[in-house]
């Protein structure tokens, strides 16, 4: 098995059972604990697993909020095949929202040119995809801006959502799960969620399957409040049957 073989394996690994263990991959794979280490060196460098005592956990798994450019590394061929899936989520015409997020973002990039659409959205990164596109009239939402995730926040956004009104919001989660929703690390972001919900007629959310049973510091809203979820097939499909009973239409891409 050649290494880079190898290092897919232990991501996959690492994402389904949440670590691995580096001794346990050396007498699985025959080989060394150095190579073994080296692997993880190389997954780590690359913003996909954070090294521990013995070991490495997926860093969607860690506790702390990583940087949109760690962020838009991370799954991104499901994140290009779940946006490819809500395009059919888009109207003909009309306004939609664009939350903040690394899938959404994904959204942006592949929206149809034919459409003539008002895009409501609280980040730059995103605006900045839309700026040039002649059919699509961009409306940024204004306020303090985080670094880390380059979206707008706090309540100059606030009152601007508060009077707009949109077809369809497509939203993006750090976590979901059945006992608590929605949630996001940053409660002045989950603020602005909230209110990007309140102001649609429908919400789709956009989010790979590691984000699932993963839950943050602030929730902004329950599965109900969702009308179709898209993910991606790594979804365990006993976890996917419980979370459409749970409200959303179920999307795979």
């Amino acid at each position: 098995m050649y290494a880079e073989e190898r290092q897919r394996v232990f991501l996959d690994r690492a994402r389904t059972n949440g670590r691995v263990d580096v001794a346990e991959l050396a007498a699985e794979f025959s080989v060394t604990t150095e190579t073994v280490r080296r692997d993880l060196t190389v997954l780590e460098r690359h913003g996909l697993l954070r090294r521990v005592h013995g070991g490495a956990i997926p860093v969607e798994r860690l506790g702390f909020e990583p940087a949109l450019a760690t962020r838009n590394t991370l799954m991104a061929t499901e994140k290009d095949r779940i946006a490819k899936a809500a395009i059919a989520e888009i109207p003909e015409e009309g306004a939609i929202l664009l939350d903040a997020g690394s899938t959404t973002a994904r959204l942006a990039e592949h929206l149809p040119a034919d459409r003539e659409l008002t895009v409501v959205t609280n980040s730059v990164t995103i605006a900045m995809t839309l700026s040039t596109r002649p059919h699509i009239t961009l409306m940024l939402v204004g306020g303090r801006l985080r670094g880390r995730t380059l979206a707008v926040v706090d309540s100059w956004a606030l009152q601007a959502l508060r009077d707009t009104f949109v077809e369809v919001a497509f939203m993006a989660t750090n976590g979901l799960s059945l006992e608590r929703g929605l949630t996001t690390p940053d409660n002045a972001e989950a603020m602005v969620k909230r209110a990007s919900i309140s102001c649609a007629r429908r919400t789709v959310l956009l989010a790979d399957h590691t984000k699932v049973g993963n839950d943050h510091f602030a929730r902004f809203a329950d599965l109900s409040d969702v009308d179709t979820f898209i993910t991606d097939d790594g979804i365990d499909k006993h976890v996917a049957r419980d979370l459409a009973g749970a409200g959303p239409r179920l999307v795979i891409a």
